[in-house]
């Protein structure tokens, strides 16, 4: 297999497997939301602990300034904030709304490079945004209540892509340090729920104790394959392959999980939609017109 084709099965792969996600979230019961993410990072930091001594990374980590590490903490609590949102928004019945959330992230991210790099945008990209705040405002109004989950992942992400962007880490590496930082925490927490007796990881089986350890691999996995992949295909190929994602939570979310479809979802879906269509074919003409990767 070329390089590309070896960049095309990862990229896939990692949206994929994000995107199946949704059903293994609900498999953690009864460990909450809180507990579940604290799973989440602790056993994630572990995993990498013993990536990033295989790769022989660790030297990447040494001598950085305290501005790496002030960007490396807020990285950590924003995907912090962005995991523990999801897994509660996957096991309380809005997976669509995640799907949503993580349909917003490019325009998010066209928004903050208006407000915080200067950037000018395109008309095109203008009238995306627009479409986006008109579909956030029709799913406000239809259901009665701010689709706060959709902003709070969007954002949250958005910001993490922005705060990343400025940090001069490879994934392994980076991963790793944020890690640092969030795994005590998460540990000492999954000690205290434990001795108060109120934790799960012992008294529900093996079985149970397993799936809480394989959220660790669950969300490595994906991010080295991601990772892999970005290395081998140009910004605008991930741009398209990233809406995988989203689409199969939103598929699962409606056909397997059975959530609600009224007409005002149906109607801010797709204009989140008509709006990722004008974005992506802007985008995807502006690097052909610029030849930029």
């Amino acid at each position: 297999m070329s390089g590309a084709g070896r960049g095309y099965a990862a990229a896939i792969t990692a949206y994929a497997l994000w995107g199946v996600s949704p059903a293994f979230w609900p498999l953690l019961a009864p460990a909450d939301a809180l507990e579940s993410v604290a799973h989440r990072v602790a056993w994630t930091l572990i995993g990498m602990l013993g990536v990033i001594t295989v790769a022989r990374r660790w030297g990447d980590l040494r001598g950085l300034p305290w501005r790496t590490w002030a960007l490396i903490t807020a990285g950590s609590v924003l995907i912090g904030a962005n995991w523990g949102t999801y897994i509660w928004a996957t096991t309380h019945g809005h997976v669509v709304d995640a799907a949503l959330g993580y349909y917003g992230t490019p325009l998010v991210a066209v928004l903050l490079a208006v407000l915080v790099l200067r950037e000018r945008l395109r008309p095109a990209q203008w009238v995306a945004i627009g479409l986006a705040v008109v579909a956030m405002t029709v799913l406000t109004v239809g259901t009665g209540r701010l689709p706060w989950i959709t902003l709070v992942l969007a954002v949250s992400f958005g910001v993490y892509g922005l705060v990343k962007k400025r940090v001069p880490l490879d994934p392994i590496p980076g991963l790793t340090a944020e890690g640092f930082l969030l795994g005590p925490l998460a540990i000492v927490y999954l000690v205290v729920v434990q001795i108060l007796g109120v934790g799960t990881f012992t008294g529900h089986g093996v079985g149970h104790a397993l799936l809480l350890v394989a959220a660790g691999p669950v969300t490595a996995v994906p991010l080295l394959l991601f990772a892999a992949g970005a290395k081998r295909l140009t910004l605008a190929t991930l741009g398209v392959l990233q809406y995988i994602n989203p689409t199969l939570q939103f598929l699962f979310g409606v056909f397997v999980a059975g959530e609600a479809m009224p007409v005002s979802r149906w109607v801010g879906v797709s204009l989140v939609w008509a709006a990722l269509v004008i974005f992506t074919a802007d985008a995807l003409r502006a690097r052909e017109r610029n030849g930029s990767p």
